[in-house]
Order: C-alpha cells, then structure tokens, then sequence
C-alpha cells in the first residue's frame, strides 16, 4: 500500500516510490538519499520531523516534507 512517509510509525520500514515536491525540495530531498526506490526504516515518529535510517545514516525530514514522499511499506 502506498501512503506518505509521515503516516508510518517507527520501526516500519518501506520503500521511496515518488516524491511530490517542487524542484528544489525534490533536488534536496535526492541529494539526502531519497531516490526512487530506495530502501528506509523509520527510527522516531511521533512529535517534531520524522526520523529516518536511510543507508545506515539517520535522517531527519520535516513533517511537511514528509507528507510529499510517497512510500511502499515493507512490513
């Protein structure tokens, strides 16, 4: 099921599907790891940005930006 990156709890991993963003926080959002079809777990998501494990780094995404990374989960 696809569904945004801030609506998955932690510990949920999934996969970047599409990212609906403008062209530069697209741009931003690629050059942090989140190409299409890159693989993630969730670390903390529950006040403040979303925490993401993205490559074996942790990433911190506002939940704004969150909303518009479109994601497929892995669980």
């Amino acid at each position: 099921m696809n569904v945004s990156l801030a609506q998955l709890k932690s510990g949920e991993k999934g996969r970047v599907e599409r990212i609906h963003a403008r062209r530069c926080a697209a741009r931003r959002l690629y050059e942090m790891g989140f190409n299409i079809g890159a693989d993630f777990e969730v670390v903390k998501n529950d006040m403040g940005p979303v925490i993401v494990s993205l490559f074996g780094n942790n990433i911190a995404v506002g939940r704004c930006l969150a909303q518009k990374i479109i994601v497929k989960q892995s669980n």
